[in-house]
Protein backbone atom coordinates (compact mmCIF):
# COMPACT_ATOMS: atom_id res chain seq x y z
CA UNK A 1 0.00 0.00 0.00
CA UNK A 2 1.57 3.28 -1.11
CA UNK A 3 0.00 5.22 1.60
CA UNK A 4 1.60 3.21 4.16
CA UNK A 5 4.45 1.31 2.64
CA UNK A 6 3.21 -1.49 4.52
CA UNK A 7 2.16 -5.22 2.56
CA UNK A 8 -1.15 -6.35 3.07
CA UNK A 9 -2.80 -9.95 2.47
CA UNK A 10 -6.46 -10.51 1.27
CA UNK A 11 -7.92 -13.52 1.79
CA UNK A 12 -11.22 -13.78 -1.17
CA UNK A 13 -14.27 -11.99 -0.15
CA UNK A 14 -12.42 -10.41 2.82
CA UNK A 15 -11.07 -7.26 3.43
CA UNK A 16 -6.92 -6.64 2.93
CA UNK A 17 -5.21 -7.00 6.44
CA UNK A 18 -1.15 -6.07 7.18
CA UNK A 19 0.99 -8.14 7.57
CA UNK A 20 3.86 -6.02 8.18
CA UNK A 21 4.51 -3.34 10.90
CA UNK A 22 3.52 0.16 10.73
CA UNK A 23 6.61 1.67 10.47
CA UNK A 24 8.56 3.31 8.19
CA UNK A 25 9.80 0.23 6.41
CA UNK A 26 9.27 -0.40 2.28
CA UNK A 27 9.27 -3.53 0.50
CA UNK A 28 10.51 -4.41 -3.19
CA UNK A 29 10.98 -7.96 -5.34
CA UNK A 30 8.99 -10.60 -3.52
CA UNK A 31 9.04 -14.28 -3.96
CA UNK A 32 7.15 -17.09 -1.96
CA UNK A 33 9.06 -19.47 -0.37
CA UNK A 34 6.28 -22.24 -0.37
CA UNK A 35 8.05 -24.54 1.23
CA UNK A 36 8.21 -22.37 4.67
CA UNK A 37 4.74 -20.37 3.87
CA UNK A 38 7.32 -17.65 4.16
CA UNK A 39 7.81 -14.03 1.48
CA UNK A 40 11.13 -12.84 0.62
CA UNK A 41 11.76 -9.65 -0.07
CA UNK A 42 14.10 -6.62 -0.46
CA UNK A 43 13.44 -4.54 2.63
CA UNK A 44 14.70 -0.55 3.29
CA UNK A 45 14.31 0.75 6.95
CA UNK A 46 13.71 4.39 7.23
CA UNK A 47 13.37 3.83 10.95
CA UNK A 48 16.75 5.53 12.10
CA UNK A 49 15.88 9.55 11.84
CA UNK A 50 18.75 11.28 10.15
CA UNK A 51 21.09 8.02 8.89
CA UNK A 52 20.54 6.71 5.79
CA UNK A 53 18.32 3.79 5.16
CA UNK A 54 19.30 0.59 5.51
CA UNK A 55 18.42 -2.36 3.00
CA UNK A 56 18.89 -6.16 3.68
CA UNK A 57 17.15 -8.85 2.35
CA UNK A 58 14.17 -10.26 4.82
CA UNK A 59 11.43 -13.23 5.34
CA UNK A 60 8.58 -13.01 6.75
CA UNK A 61 5.24 -15.41 7.12
CA UNK A 62 2.27 -15.18 4.63
CA UNK A 63 0.01 -14.76 8.29
CA UNK A 64 2.18 -11.71 9.22
CA UNK A 65 4.99 -12.23 12.30
CA UNK A 66 8.18 -10.91 12.85
CA UNK A 67 10.50 -10.76 10.00
CA UNK A 68 13.78 -12.50 9.97
CA UNK A 69 16.64 -10.69 8.64
CA UNK A 70 18.10 -13.09 5.44
CA UNK A 71 21.59 -11.15 4.39
CA UNK A 72 22.80 -7.76 5.28
CA UNK A 73 25.98 -5.91 5.32
CA UNK A 74 25.77 -4.13 1.68
CA UNK A 75 24.34 -0.48 0.38
CA UNK A 76 21.90 -2.34 -1.88
CA UNK A 77 20.16 -5.72 -2.93
CA UNK A 78 18.26 -6.90 -5.30
CA UNK A 79 16.57 -9.93 -7.15
CA UNK A 80 16.14 -12.42 -4.23
CA UNK A 81 15.30 -15.52 -6.58
CA UNK A 82 15.06 -19.33 -4.43
CA UNK A 83 15.79 -22.69 -6.29
CA UNK A 84 13.16 -24.74 -7.40
CA UNK A 85 13.37 -27.23 -5.04
CA UNK A 86 13.49 -24.49 -2.41
CA UNK A 87 17.40 -25.38 -0.97
CA UNK A 88 19.31 -22.37 -2.65
CA UNK A 89 18.67 -18.41 -2.55
CA UNK A 90 20.37 -16.25 -4.81
CA UNK A 91 20.78 -12.62 -4.88
CA UNK A 92 22.58 -9.40 -6.06
CA UNK A 93 24.37 -6.88 -4.06
CA UNK A 94 26.29 -3.46 -4.58
CA UNK A 95 27.81 -0.91 -2.33
CA UNK A 96 28.15 3.02 -2.64
CA UNK A 97 29.34 4.50 -5.18
CA UNK A 98 28.43 1.89 -7.49
CA UNK A 99 25.25 1.99 -9.26
CA UNK A 100 24.17 -1.88 -10.22
CA UNK A 101 25.16 -1.16 -14.05
CA UNK A 102 28.41 -0.29 -12.65
CA UNK A 103 28.90 -3.52 -10.59
CA UNK A 104 26.95 -5.91 -8.83
CA UNK A 105 27.55 -9.02 -6.97
CA UNK A 106 25.74 -12.53 -7.43
CA UNK A 107 25.44 -14.42 -4.18
CA UNK A 108 24.13 -17.87 -3.62
CA UNK A 109 23.49 -19.38 0.07
CA UNK A 110 21.84 -22.83 1.49
CA UNK A 111 18.65 -22.14 2.72
CA UNK A 112 18.04 -23.93 6.11
CA UNK A 113 14.81 -25.89 7.34
CA UNK A 114 14.05 -22.43 8.73
CA UNK A 115 14.70 -20.26 5.97
CA UNK A 116 17.91 -19.26 7.18
CA UNK A 117 21.03 -18.31 4.50
CA UNK A 118 24.05 -20.83 5.28
CA UNK A 119 27.52 -21.05 3.23
CA UNK A 120 26.73 -17.74 1.18
CA UNK A 121 29.43 -17.37 -1.22
CA UNK A 122 30.08 -15.05 -4.31
CA UNK A 123 29.60 -16.60 -8.36
CA UNK A 124 30.40 -13.95 -10.17
CA UNK A 125 30.22 -10.39 -10.84
CA UNK A 126 32.15 -8.07 -8.82
CA UNK A 127 33.23 -3.55 -8.55
CA UNK A 128 33.32 -3.21 -12.00
CA UNK A 129 31.54 -6.41 -13.64
CA UNK A 130 27.57 -5.74 -13.88
CA UNK A 131 25.10 -8.82 -13.43
CA UNK A 132 21.63 -8.93 -14.25
CA UNK A 133 18.31 -10.82 -13.62
CA UNK A 134 19.87 -14.02 -11.86
CA UNK A 135 17.05 -16.96 -12.59
CA UNK A 136 16.98 -20.51 -12.01
CA UNK A 137 16.02 -22.62 -14.84
CA UNK A 138 13.09 -25.15 -14.23
CA UNK A 139 15.70 -28.03 -13.74
CA UNK A 140 17.41 -25.90 -11.45
CA UNK A 141 20.40 -24.37 -12.95
CA UNK A 142 21.23 -21.03 -12.36
CA UNK A 143 21.20 -18.65 -15.40
CA UNK A 144 22.39 -14.99 -15.24
CA UNK A 145 23.19 -11.93 -17.69
CA UNK A 146 27.09 -10.21 -17.36
CA UNK A 147 28.88 -7.42 -18.83
CA UNK A 148 31.84 -9.60 -18.26
CA UNK A 149 33.27 -8.89 -21.83
CA UNK A 150 32.04 -5.82 -22.40
CA UNK A 151 28.61 -6.83 -23.53
CA UNK A 152 25.43 -8.11 -21.15
CA UNK A 153 25.28 -11.79 -22.31
CA UNK A 154 23.86 -14.82 -21.13
CA UNK A 155 25.59 -17.07 -18.60
CA UNK A 156 25.25 -20.19 -16.15
CA UNK A 157 26.89 -21.66 -13.44
CA UNK A 158 27.56 -25.79 -14.62
CA UNK A 159 29.69 -27.66 -12.06
CA UNK A 160 30.85 -25.05 -10.24
CA UNK A 161 32.25 -23.05 -13.16
CA UNK A 162 30.89 -20.10 -15.23
CA UNK A 163 29.40 -20.84 -18.64
CA UNK A 164 29.28 -18.59 -21.07
CA UNK A 165 25.89 -19.65 -23.59
CA UNK A 166 25.93 -17.11 -26.40
CA UNK A 167 28.59 -14.56 -27.09
CA UNK A 168 27.09 -11.49 -28.83
CA UNK A 169 27.58 -7.39 -29.38
CA UNK A 170 24.19 -7.20 -28.06
CA UNK A 171 22.65 -6.59 -24.73
CA UNK A 172 20.72 -8.99 -23.16
CA UNK A 173 20.27 -7.19 -20.00
CA UNK A 174 18.77 -3.13 -19.09
CA UNK A 175 20.27 -1.11 -15.97
CA UNK A 176 18.71 -1.53 -13.39
CA UNK A 177 17.06 1.32 -12.75
CA UNK A 178 13.83 -0.39 -10.76
CA UNK A 179 13.21 -4.12 -9.49
CA UNK A 180 11.58 -6.71 -11.42
CA UNK A 181 13.09 -6.18 -14.77
CA UNK A 182 13.03 -9.31 -16.89
CA UNK A 183 14.73 -9.83 -20.22
CA UNK A 184 14.36 -13.43 -20.60
CA UNK A 185 12.76 -16.82 -19.30
CA UNK A 186 12.34 -20.16 -19.57
CA UNK A 187 9.83 -21.97 -21.97
CA UNK A 188 10.85 -24.83 -20.44
CA UNK A 189 14.30 -26.52 -19.19
CA UNK A 190 15.18 -26.87 -22.75
CA UNK A 191 14.54 -23.48 -24.30
CA UNK A 192 14.93 -19.68 -22.85
CA UNK A 193 13.18 -17.08 -24.73
CA UNK A 194 15.38 -13.79 -24.65
CA UNK A 195 15.03 -9.92 -25.53
CA UNK A 196 18.56 -8.35 -26.82
CA UNK A 197 19.03 -5.08 -28.41
CA UNK A 198 21.61 -4.57 -30.85
CA UNK A 199 22.72 -0.73 -32.08
CA UNK A 200 19.85 0.06 -29.95
CA UNK A 201 17.13 -1.99 -31.58
CA UNK A 202 15.21 -4.44 -29.25
CA UNK A 203 14.92 -7.95 -30.92
CA UNK A 204 13.76 -11.29 -29.97
CA UNK A 205 15.68 -15.00 -29.74
CA UNK A 206 15.22 -18.37 -28.53
CA UNK A 207 18.30 -19.80 -27.13
CA UNK A 208 18.86 -24.21 -26.83
CA UNK A 209 20.20 -24.53 -23.26
CA UNK A 210 21.50 -28.15 -24.44
CA UNK A 211 23.17 -27.79 -27.97
CA UNK A 212 23.36 -23.72 -27.08
CA UNK A 213 21.91 -22.93 -31.13
CA UNK A 214 20.41 -19.54 -31.29
CA UNK A 215 17.63 -18.22 -33.47
CA UNK A 216 16.67 -14.80 -33.65
CA UNK A 217 12.98 -14.46 -34.38
CA UNK A 218 11.60 -11.81 -36.45
CA UNK A 219 9.12 -9.31 -34.39
CA UNK A 220 7.15 -6.04 -35.79
CA UNK A 221 8.96 -4.55 -32.71
CA UNK A 222 11.86 -2.38 -31.97
CA UNK A 223 11.20 -2.24 -28.36
CA UNK A 224 10.53 -5.32 -26.09
CA UNK A 225 11.34 -7.36 -23.06
CA UNK A 226 11.67 -4.77 -20.36
CA UNK A 227 9.13 -7.61 -18.79
CA UNK A 228 8.99 -11.23 -20.34
CA UNK A 229 7.72 -13.90 -19.47
CA UNK A 230 7.16 -17.38 -20.75
CA UNK A 231 3.58 -18.47 -20.85
CA UNK A 232 2.13 -21.97 -22.46
CA UNK A 233 2.78 -21.74 -25.94
CA UNK A 234 4.34 -18.41 -26.04
CA UNK A 235 5.70 -15.06 -24.32
CA UNK A 236 3.65 -12.43 -22.54
CA UNK A 237 5.31 -8.93 -23.01
CA UNK A 238 5.55 -4.94 -23.57
CA UNK A 239 5.95 -4.33 -26.74
CA UNK A 240 6.24 -0.93 -28.96
CA UNK A 241 7.33 -0.45 -32.91
CA UNK A 242 7.53 2.61 -35.04
CA UNK A 243 4.15 2.57 -35.82
CA UNK A 244 2.50 1.29 -32.77
CA UNK A 245 1.96 2.79 -29.08
CA UNK A 246 3.40 0.16 -26.09
CA UNK A 247 1.62 -2.49 -25.65
CA UNK A 248 1.71 -5.60 -23.66
CA UNK A 249 1.07 -8.61 -25.60
CA UNK A 250 1.01 -12.31 -26.08
CA UNK A 251 3.44 -13.79 -28.92
CA UNK A 252 2.85 -17.39 -29.87
CA UNK A 253 6.11 -19.18 -30.62
CA UNK A 254 6.77 -22.62 -32.16
CA UNK A 255 9.68 -24.21 -34.00
CA UNK A 256 11.86 -21.22 -33.43
CA UNK A 257 8.83 -18.72 -35.16
CA UNK A 258 6.47 -16.17 -34.86
CA UNK A 259 2.65 -17.14 -34.61
CA UNK A 260 -0.29 -15.16 -33.67
CA UNK A 261 0.20 -12.25 -32.08
CA UNK A 262 -2.42 -11.04 -29.37
CA UNK A 263 -2.32 -7.37 -28.00
CA UNK A 264 -3.67 -7.70 -24.68
CA UNK A 265 -3.77 -4.16 -23.43
CA UNK A 266 -2.36 -0.87 -25.49
CA UNK A 267 -0.93 2.26 -23.46
CA UNK A 268 -3.11 4.64 -25.55
CA UNK A 269 -6.29 4.32 -27.66
CA UNK A 270 -4.74 6.79 -30.29
CA UNK A 271 -4.31 5.97 -33.86
CA UNK A 272 -2.46 8.48 -36.28
CA UNK A 273 -2.71 8.06 -40.39
CA UNK A 274 0.65 6.68 -41.70
CA UNK A 275 0.65 10.02 -43.32
CA UNK A 276 1.18 11.60 -40.48
CA UNK A 277 4.14 9.15 -38.73
CA UNK A 278 7.57 10.05 -38.90
CA UNK A 279 9.75 6.50 -39.38
CA UNK A 280 12.70 6.90 -37.19
CA UNK A 281 16.02 5.95 -38.94
CA UNK A 282 18.97 4.87 -36.62
CA UNK A 283 21.71 7.05 -37.43
CA UNK A 284 25.62 6.74 -36.63
CA UNK A 285 27.72 9.90 -36.32
CA UNK A 286 31.51 11.16 -35.84
CA UNK A 287 31.93 12.87 -32.41
CA UNK A 288 34.57 13.95 -30.29
CA UNK A 289 37.83 11.89 -29.52
CA UNK A 290 37.30 9.84 -32.92
CA UNK A 291 34.57 8.47 -31.66
CA UNK A 292 30.83 7.52 -33.17
CA UNK A 293 27.64 8.23 -31.36
CA UNK A 294 24.23 7.07 -32.00
CA UNK A 295 20.63 8.83 -32.70
CA UNK A 296 17.25 8.18 -34.04
CA UNK A 297 16.31 10.96 -36.80
CA UNK A 298 12.72 11.56 -37.32
CA UNK A 299 12.32 13.52 -40.50
CA UNK A 300 8.91 15.80 -41.11
CA UNK A 301 6.09 13.97 -41.63
CA UNK A 302 2.71 15.18 -42.81
CA UNK A 303 0.89 13.83 -45.97
CA UNK A 304 -1.16 17.08 -46.23
CA UNK A 305 1.76 19.79 -46.77
CA UNK A 306 5.17 20.14 -48.17
CA UNK A 307 7.91 22.50 -47.11
CA UNK A 308 8.75 25.55 -49.56
CA UNK A 309 11.57 24.56 -52.68
CA UNK A 310 14.78 24.50 -51.14
CA UNK A 311 13.95 25.34 -47.66
CA UNK A 312 15.59 22.85 -44.77
CA UNK A 313 13.55 22.38 -41.65
CA UNK A 314 13.95 23.36 -37.94
CA UNK A 315 15.49 20.61 -35.81
CA UNK A 316 14.83 19.62 -32.65
CA UNK A 317 17.29 17.58 -30.64
CA UNK A 318 16.15 15.64 -27.78
CA UNK A 319 18.83 14.68 -25.08
CA UNK A 320 16.83 11.99 -23.15
CA UNK A 321 17.05 11.69 -19.04
CA UNK A 322 18.72 8.75 -16.82
CA UNK A 323 21.33 10.27 -18.33
CA UNK A 324 21.99 6.01 -18.47
CA UNK A 325 18.69 5.81 -20.22
CA UNK A 326 18.13 4.99 -24.35
CA UNK A 327 16.35 6.77 -26.56
CA UNK A 328 13.75 4.37 -28.25
CA UNK A 329 12.89 3.65 -32.10
CA UNK A 330 9.45 3.40 -30.79
CA UNK A 331 5.95 5.15 -31.51
CA UNK A 332 6.18 8.55 -28.98
CA UNK A 333 3.38 10.95 -29.62
CA UNK A 334 5.51 13.56 -28.86
CA UNK A 335 8.10 12.98 -31.23
CA UNK A 336 5.09 12.99 -33.66
CA UNK A 337 3.90 15.94 -32.32
CA UNK A 338 6.75 18.01 -33.90
CA UNK A 339 7.16 16.00 -36.92
CA UNK A 340 3.51 16.27 -38.25
CA UNK A 341 4.58 19.89 -37.59
CA UNK A 342 7.29 19.95 -40.03
CA UNK A 343 10.20 20.10 -37.31
CA UNK A 344 12.70 16.96 -37.72
CA UNK A 345 13.78 15.18 -34.64
CA UNK A 346 17.28 13.64 -33.29
CA UNK A 347 16.74 11.84 -30.37
CA UNK A 348 20.24 11.58 -29.00
CA UNK A 349 21.47 8.20 -27.32
CA UNK A 350 24.83 10.23 -26.59
CA UNK A 351 27.75 8.31 -24.73
CA UNK A 352 26.55 6.87 -21.27
CA UNK A 353 22.95 5.51 -23.16
CA UNK A 354 22.03 2.02 -22.73
CA UNK A 355 22.02 -0.45 -25.87
CA UNK A 356 25.70 0.17 -27.29
CA UNK A 357 28.00 -1.87 -24.81
CA UNK A 358 29.81 -1.56 -21.47
CA UNK A 359 32.46 1.13 -23.08
CA UNK A 360 30.01 2.88 -24.85
CA UNK A 361 27.67 3.13 -21.28
CA UNK A 362 30.70 4.31 -19.26
CA UNK A 363 31.80 7.24 -21.60
CA UNK A 364 30.19 9.24 -19.44
CA UNK A 365 32.12 8.35 -16.49
CA UNK A 366 33.81 11.70 -15.28
CA UNK A 367 32.37 13.66 -18.04
CA UNK A 368 28.82 14.38 -17.18
CA UNK A 369 28.43 17.33 -18.82
CA UNK A 370 30.71 16.91 -21.21
CA UNK A 371 30.21 13.76 -23.90
CA UNK A 372 26.61 14.49 -23.81
CA UNK A 373 26.67 17.93 -24.60
CA UNK A 374 29.30 17.54 -27.40
CA UNK A 375 27.23 14.07 -28.96
CA UNK A 376 24.26 16.04 -28.81
CA UNK A 377 25.87 19.27 -30.60
CA UNK A 378 27.79 17.16 -33.43
CA UNK A 379 24.39 15.22 -33.81
CA UNK A 380 22.95 18.31 -34.84
CA UNK A 381 25.75 19.50 -37.34
CA UNK A 382 25.78 16.01 -38.63
CA UNK A 383 22.13 16.26 -39.74
CA UNK A 384 23.17 20.33 -41.42
CA UNK A 385 26.44 18.40 -43.09
CA UNK A 386 24.11 16.08 -44.53
CA UNK A 387 21.35 18.68 -45.93
CA UNK A 388 18.36 17.85 -43.27
CA UNK A 389 18.24 20.66 -40.98
CA UNK A 390 18.37 24.67 -41.37
CA UNK A 391 21.42 25.00 -39.43
CA UNK A 392 19.79 28.71 -38.38
CA UNK A 393 16.87 26.82 -36.24
CA UNK A 394 18.60 24.21 -34.11
CA UNK A 395 16.87 23.90 -30.81
CA UNK A 396 17.44 21.26 -28.05
CA UNK A 397 15.15 20.03 -25.47
CA UNK A 398 15.22 17.61 -22.65
CA UNK A 399 13.65 17.08 -19.03
CA UNK A 400 15.67 16.54 -15.69
CA UNK A 401 18.91 14.99 -16.74
CA UNK A 402 18.23 16.03 -20.27
CA UNK A 403 17.38 19.29 -19.06
CA UNK A 404 20.93 19.59 -17.39
CA UNK A 405 22.69 18.38 -20.72
CA UNK A 406 20.00 21.00 -22.78
CA UNK A 407 20.89 24.02 -20.45
CA UNK A 408 24.69 23.27 -20.79
CA UNK A 409 24.53 22.90 -24.56
CA UNK A 410 22.74 26.27 -24.28
CA UNK A 411 24.96 27.94 -22.10
CA UNK A 412 29.32 26.00 -22.91
CA UNK A 413 28.33 25.56 -26.91
CA UNK A 414 27.28 28.21 -29.77
CA UNK A 415 25.26 25.62 -32.02
CA UNK A 416 21.37 26.08 -31.42
CA UNK A 417 19.63 29.27 -31.45
CA UNK A 418 16.55 27.89 -28.92
CA UNK A 419 16.08 25.69 -26.20
CA UNK A 420 13.20 24.14 -23.69
CA UNK A 421 14.02 22.97 -19.96
CA UNK A 422 11.57 20.61 -18.81
CA UNK A 423 12.17 20.67 -14.67
CA UNK A 424 15.96 20.75 -15.88
CA UNK A 425 19.15 20.10 -13.16
CA UNK A 426 21.39 23.49 -13.28
CA UNK A 427 22.84 23.03 -9.97
CA UNK A 428 24.81 20.27 -9.73
CA UNK A 429 25.48 20.71 -5.96
CA UNK A 430 22.17 21.20 -4.94
CA UNK A 431 21.39 17.45 -6.56
CA UNK A 432 23.82 15.79 -5.31
CA UNK A 433 22.93 17.25 -1.53
CA UNK A 434 19.50 16.45 -1.82
CA UNK A 435 18.80 13.09 -3.04
CA UNK A 436 17.77 9.40 -2.16
CA UNK A 437 20.06 6.77 -1.10
CA UNK A 438 19.71 5.05 -4.75
CA UNK A 439 21.30 7.65 -6.37
CA UNK A 440 23.28 9.99 -3.71
CA UNK A 441 26.45 8.26 -4.56
CA UNK A 442 25.64 8.49 -8.59
CA UNK A 443 27.43 11.17 -9.53
CA UNK A 444 30.45 10.06 -8.01
CA UNK A 445 31.40 8.33 -11.23
CA UNK A 446 29.43 10.99 -13.63
CA UNK A 447 31.68 13.82 -12.38
CA UNK A 448 33.53 12.62 -9.51
CA UNK A 449 33.43 12.44 -5.39
CA UNK A 450 31.93 15.23 -3.62
CA UNK A 451 32.84 17.69 -2.09
CA UNK A 452 35.91 16.63 -2.90
CA UNK A 453 35.70 17.68 -6.25
CA UNK A 454 33.38 21.15 -5.54
CA UNK A 455 35.25 23.06 -7.91
CA UNK A 456 34.19 20.39 -10.83
CA UNK A 457 30.56 20.68 -9.73
CA UNK A 458 30.51 24.37 -10.19
CA UNK A 459 32.59 24.21 -13.40
CA UNK A 460 29.99 22.10 -14.93
CA UNK A 461 26.75 23.89 -13.57
CA UNK A 462 24.93 26.03 -16.24
CA UNK A 463 23.88 28.15 -13.13
CA UNK A 464 26.95 29.46 -12.24
CA UNK A 465 27.73 30.92 -15.90
CA UNK A 466 24.50 31.87 -16.62
CA UNK A 467 26.02 35.07 -18.19
CA UNK A 468 27.16 33.04 -20.98
CA UNK A 469 23.71 31.93 -22.41
CA UNK A 470 23.28 33.73 -25.60
CA UNK A 471 20.12 31.44 -27.03
CA UNK A 472 16.20 32.03 -26.04
CA UNK A 473 15.33 29.55 -23.17
CA UNK A 474 11.30 28.44 -22.37
CA UNK A 475 11.53 26.65 -18.97
CA UNK A 476 9.05 24.19 -17.27
CA UNK A 477 8.98 23.55 -14.09
CA UNK A 478 6.56 22.17 -10.94
CA UNK A 479 6.30 23.90 -7.67
CA UNK A 480 6.10 20.76 -6.32
CA UNK A 481 9.31 19.19 -7.45
CA UNK A 482 11.51 18.15 -4.47
CA UNK A 483 14.43 17.48 -6.83
CA UNK A 484 14.68 20.06 -8.89
CA UNK A 485 13.38 23.21 -7.34
CA UNK A 486 12.37 25.95 -8.78
CA UNK A 487 14.70 28.17 -7.52
CA UNK A 488 16.88 26.86 -9.87
CA UNK A 489 14.83 27.74 -12.98
CA UNK A 490 14.09 30.86 -11.38
CA UNK A 491 17.92 31.89 -11.52
CA UNK A 492 18.46 30.66 -15.21
CA UNK A 493 15.18 33.05 -16.20
CA UNK A 494 16.69 35.94 -14.06
CA UNK A 495 19.83 35.84 -15.90
CA UNK A 496 18.15 35.37 -19.34
CA UNK A 497 16.04 38.70 -18.59
CA UNK A 498 19.18 40.33 -17.25
CA UNK A 499 20.86 39.89 -20.99
CA UNK A 500 17.79 41.25 -22.51
CA UNK A 501 17.31 37.56 -24.24
CA UNK A 502 13.87 36.27 -25.23
CA UNK A 503 12.94 33.83 -21.92
CA UNK A 504 9.70 32.15 -21.11
CA UNK A 505 8.99 30.30 -17.99
CA UNK A 506 5.57 28.33 -17.01
CA UNK A 507 5.19 27.29 -13.67
CA UNK A 508 2.34 24.53 -13.08
CA UNK A 509 0.83 23.85 -9.70
CA UNK A 510 0.71 19.96 -8.23
CA UNK A 511 3.24 19.19 -10.61
CA UNK A 512 6.12 17.30 -9.59
CA UNK A 513 9.39 16.13 -10.93
CA UNK A 514 7.84 14.73 -14.59
CA UNK A 515 4.71 16.20 -15.65
CA UNK A 516 1.74 13.50 -14.98
CA UNK A 517 -1.80 16.12 -15.88
CA UNK A 518 -2.92 15.76 -19.50
CA UNK A 519 -3.50 19.80 -19.33
CA UNK A 520 0.09 19.79 -17.89
CA UNK A 521 1.72 17.96 -21.24
CA UNK A 522 -0.63 19.41 -23.46
CA UNK A 523 0.04 23.56 -22.43
CA UNK A 524 3.99 22.72 -22.26
CA UNK A 525 3.77 21.22 -26.10
CA UNK A 526 1.36 23.92 -27.19
CA UNK A 527 4.12 26.62 -25.54
CA UNK A 528 6.95 25.57 -26.54
CA UNK A 529 5.76 25.35 -30.12
CA UNK A 530 4.74 28.98 -29.68
CA UNK A 531 8.06 29.66 -28.16
CA UNK A 532 9.33 28.31 -31.34
CA UNK A 533 7.38 29.63 -34.07
CA UNK A 534 8.53 33.18 -32.80
CA UNK A 535 12.20 32.57 -32.31
CA UNK A 536 12.56 30.90 -35.61
CA UNK A 537 9.76 33.04 -37.34
CA UNK A 538 6.98 30.94 -38.35
CA UNK A 539 3.46 31.37 -38.17
CA UNK A 540 0.96 29.21 -36.15
CA UNK A 541 -2.42 28.41 -37.58
CA UNK A 542 -3.90 29.09 -34.57
CA UNK A 543 -2.81 30.43 -31.20
CA UNK A 544 -5.61 30.85 -29.61
CA UNK A 545 -4.81 28.09 -27.02
CA UNK A 546 -1.64 29.60 -25.99
CA UNK A 547 -2.95 32.41 -24.40
CA UNK A 548 -0.44 33.94 -21.30
CA UNK A 549 3.01 32.31 -22.70
CA UNK A 550 5.00 35.63 -22.61
CA UNK A 551 8.12 36.59 -24.14
CA UNK A 552 10.12 38.72 -21.79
Amino acid sequence: NDYDGRLYRQRPGEEPEPITPAADLRYADFRVDRNRAMLISVREDHTAEGQEAVNTIVSLPLDGGEETVLVEGNSFYSNPRISPDGAKLVWLAWDHPNMPWDGTELWQADLGEDGTVASRRQIAGGAEVSVFQPEWSPDGRLYFVSDLTGWWNLYRVGDGEIEPLHSMQAEFGRPGWVFGLSAYSFMDAGHLVCAYAEKGIWKLGVLDTETLEFQPIATPYTEMGRYLFAVPGGIVTDTASPTEPAAVSRLSLKDGRLGNIETLRRSSSTSLDSGYISIPEAVEFPTEGGRTAHAFFYPPKNKDYRAPEGEKPPLIVISHGGPTSQALAAFNLRIQYWTSRGIGVLDVNYGGSTGFGTEYRRRLNGQWGVVDVDDCVNGALYLVRRGDADPNRLAIRGGSAGGYTTLNALTFRDVFQAGASYYGVSDLEALVRDTHKFESRYMDSMVGPYPEQKELYRERSSIHHADKLSSPVIFFQGLEDKVVPPSQAELMVAALRRKGLPVAYLTFEGEQHGFRKAETIRRTLEAELFFYSRIFGFTLPDESSIEGVELL
